[in-house]
């Protein structure tokens, strides 16, 4: 019992920083989601309120507890801050906290973390105008292909994931174009499905596919029932794909056991 109380004692104070750690790029990854799409530099200048465009002092700049002490507000204008950005920085930190959990401190939960924040950044590009920008998707690809020497799948795996995840969603866009004679799917989503595939692997690239579709289907008739919405109305995939990719990563052997165990 001891032994436990001491592991915990000596755990809490690294689930901190961790936590903390992905809070700090999470502050960063709000400057990327608001940048990337208007086309600006995510460098220079530092970071400046959107309404009024004063530079943000560091101090009303900490992640989560800025946006709680401010109320919400800039501190010079008084204009509303968005609720996303302490969402995003919450969603990193914790996503890293889940890593650290997952894997300790060792090479694949730091490769992981770069595609978690990826996955992050896009999500939201993608809910804001319906894009996933190739400056994150395509540098994420040969990335998780690199970096698959270090990850648990493996290299062979990796190229696999890569090339049935990509290659199975451009199949998709063709068959619509040509037969269907509409976009059945982005360039944006075939880009990122193959960054996915890069850095999980085939097994969980196929399985980000399918929680995608189905959590994608479950919101899309949800939302053509409590709102009317019809069939063509346009829903970004990208949110799922990342979605699908988190719960593969996290949870992927735990899906497909509980799944092979429903056939027995």
């Amino acid at each position: 019992m001891k032994s436990m109380e001491n592991l915990i004692k000596m755990q809490w104070p690294l689930d901190v920083i961790v936590f903390v750690f992905g809070a700090v790029i999470g502050s960063f990854l709000n400057v990327c989601i608001y940048r990337l799409q208007h086309e600006e530099s995510i460098i220079w200048p530092g970071s400046r309120c959107p309404k009024c465009r004063k530079p943000i002092a560091w101090y009303d700049n900490l992640p989560i507890i800025s946006f709680l002490l401010l109320r919400g507000r800039c501190r010079a204008c008084r204009a509303t801050i968005s609720w996303r950005y302490p969402l995003v920085e919450a969603l990193n930190g914790a996503g890293y906290l889940l890593l650290l959990e997952q894997f300790g401190l060792v090479w694949p939960a730091l490769i992981y973390a770069l595609f978690l924040s990826a996955l992050i950044v896009v999500t939201f590009i993608d809910l804001d105008i319906q894009i996933i920008p190739d400056v994150i998707s395509l540098p994420g690809i040969a990335i998780g292909l690199a970096a698959s020497y270090w990850l648990p799948q493996g290299f062979i795996s990796s190229l696999i994931g890569f090339l049935a995840g990509g290659g199975l969603f451009w199949l998709v866009a063709e068959v619509g174009a040509r037969v269907l004679k509409q976009e059945a799917m982005g360039g944006g989503d075939i880009k990122l499905i193959a960054m996915v595939g890069a850095f999980l692997g085939w097994h969980n690239v196929l399985l980000t596919i399918f929680l995608a579709s189905l959590s994608g289907a479950a919101v899309g008739l949800t939302f053509m029932v409590l709102k009317g919405w019809g069939r063509k109305t346009p829903i970004p995939f990208g949110p799922f794909l990342a979605l699908g990719a988190v719960l593969s990563l996290f949870f992927g052997t735990t899906i497909v056991e509980w799944y092979v165990g429903l056939g027995r």
